[in-house]
């Protein structure tokens, strides 16, 4: 990895992260694959905002890791995850940062969906 670059998030390119005080559903296929209270919201650039939700609140046995990775200057190494209950749809629709680096150490531990593979992320409030 020493020849990708790593960068800090600035005023360039922000990234910010915050409590969402929503609870997050996640489903596919009519099952709820995720349901927490303790989602981060993750803020970068332009970029739409992402829900990062905590492992423990996933189920991560209806997740299948996949070989698929992809790198990010300022967050790190992605592995990624499908979901065989959603079908060719939801192929690698699961990411996370297992060793994200220090600037970005809030979202280990944590995944995140794409909303185009996945039925629904619904934010509510209790």
């Amino acid at each position: 990895m020493a020849d990708k670059p790593v960068k800090i998030p600035g005023p360039d390119h922000p990234i910010s992260i915050e409590a969402n005080p929503s609870r997050v559903v996640v489903k596919v296929g009519g099952k709820i694959i995720a349901d927490t209270r303790d989602a981060l919201t993750l803020r970068e650039a332009s970029y739409p905002p992402v829900q990062y939700i905590p492992r423990r609140d996933v189920d991560m046995a209806a997740l299948a890791r996949s070989e698929h990775t992809t790198y990010c200057p300022y967050k790190g190494e992605a592995s990624y995850y499908s979901i065989p209950s959603g079908g060719d749809r939801s192929l690698n629709a699961v990411w996370t940062y297992e060793t994200p680096f220090e600037a970005m150490a809030l979202i280990k531990d944590y995944v995140a969906f794409y909303t185009d593979r996945v039925d629904e992320i619904r934010q509510q409030k209790d």
